[in-house]
């Protein structure tokens, strides 16, 4: 049986492999200390989880429209208005299975083969994918370690090419956490608009910020409405990852292009899932913020740890719960025994000596950095840098 060139093209996924592997450990009794997953350890808050429960009581265990329901998609259109500063109706939003299904969507509905789209470097792993399944080609757009990783219009113009149709923009960044600047991002719109190109906006962390970082959505700006897919959902500000809830919204005809897919895929994203987002979006929202300010806890105390560590050097993130940690003074030396080739050895290492796991940044399109979450306690990020200092200063 032979399988599909899309399928074999297919790059497997470091996060999903160190996971497997760390949690491989486990099973076996080991104390791995997991800094690979990207989701929050905190619980799903009470008052959205007893809105699940009323939903399986009331009978809403159905399908629902394939874009998700009413009430869904109008708490979208209130919470995306009153966060990202501009309004949507109901049926210019479709509601998915994750964020990542929604951005899937996106990509098939707007490249055709042979399409160029623009993508910043270090970029979340399934972006490239998902653009060489919709049968585009990723340009891949180098980001400076010297601006803390922060996506400028002089990047964007530097590898414009022509054949280049889009640009994914992702911020605040995974994984790097950077958040391009409000006043870079005006820059970026009128450059989008000079090129005439659309722009899907991952917008996924935007609750998650620091500091006095300030998030500006593009798809705000003037004349960016009408050629943006604004990306979001309730996975990583609401800790909802299981739940898969995502969203986009777009202009009319681009929406019901999404949700024309998706009726040929998946269909409808769970019903109850569906009445627990809505739960998230218009109840408490001190919930995200208690989150956030330990998020912002964690931060300042695995950067002052990290940042002791002999040949590491972690950028400080604006947003989300990623530290970028480049490894380059690694690179040629030997680590219990074994060469450091780049940050993949270097994390086989970690993994196998230390019992901490953290993501190598080949994945991310850097070979000699890797991706460390601080989503997880205080106590487990003391415990899990205090291995690698053990192992790194020695």
């Amino acid at each position: 049986m032979q399988l599909s060139q899309r399928a074999q093209a297919l790059s497997p996924s470091p996060t999903m492999a160190i996971d497997a592997r760390a949690k491989a450990l486990l099973a076996e009794g080991q104390d791995v200390i997991n800094f690979s997953a990207g989701e929050p350890d905190f619980d799903t808050p009470e008052h959205i989880k007893a809105a699940a429960v009323e939903a399986i009581r009331r009978g809403d265990t159905k399908y629902t429209a394939v874009a998700g329901t009413v009430a869904l998609r109008r708490a979208i259109a209130d919470h995306v208005a009153e966060v990202a500063g501009v309004r949507y109706a109901p049926e210019e939003i479709v509601v998915s299975v994750g964020a990542k299904h929604s951005l899937y969507n996106a990509l098939m509905a707007l490249v055709n083969p042979g399409d160029k789209v623009l993508l910043p470097v270090p970029y979340w792993v399934s972006y490239s994918e998902q653009i060489r399944l919709a049968g585009g080609e990723p340009v891949f757009v180098p980001l400076s370690p010297s601006r803390q990783y922060r996506l400028t219009v002089e990047d964007l113009e530097a590898h414009w090419q022509p054949g280049v149709v889009g640009l994914i923009l992702n911020s605040p960044s995974n994984p790097t956490g950077a958040v391009v600047e409000p006043r870079e991002i005006e820059r970026i719109a009128a450059w989008v608009q000079q090129k005439d190109l659309w722009v899907i906006s991952d917008e996924i962390y935007h609750r998650l910020l620091y500091g006095t970082v300030r998030h500006q959505s593009i798809a705000a700006l003037d004349g960016m409405r009408e050629r943006t897919i604004y990306v979001n959902g309730v996975s990583k500000a609401y800790a909802m990852t299981g739940w898969r809830i995502g969203y986009a919204a777009a202009p009319k005809a681009l929406a019901a292009a999404m949700a024309g897919i998706q009726s040929q895929s998946t269909s409808n994203p769970t019903s109850v899932a569906q009445a627990a987002a809505v739960a998230a979006l218009t109840g408490p929202q001190d919930v995200v913020e208690t989150m956030r300010q330990e998020f912002e806890r964690r931060r300042a105390l695995a950067y002052d740890l990290l940042s002791g560590i002999r040949g590491l050097r972690p950028v400080l993130p604006d947003g989300a719960f990623y530290f970028w940690v480049e490894t380059d003074a690694w690179v040629g030396r030997t680590l219990a025994g074994t060469v450091i080739q780049d940050a993949d050895s270097l994390a086989a290492v970690l993994l196998d000596q230390a019992l901490v796991a953290v993501v190598p940044g080949s994945g991310f399109g850097v070979p000699h950095a890797f991706r460390l979450s601080f989503a997880t306690s205080q106590e487990r990020i003391r415990e899990g840098i205090s291995r690698m200092a053990r192992l790194l200063n020695a």
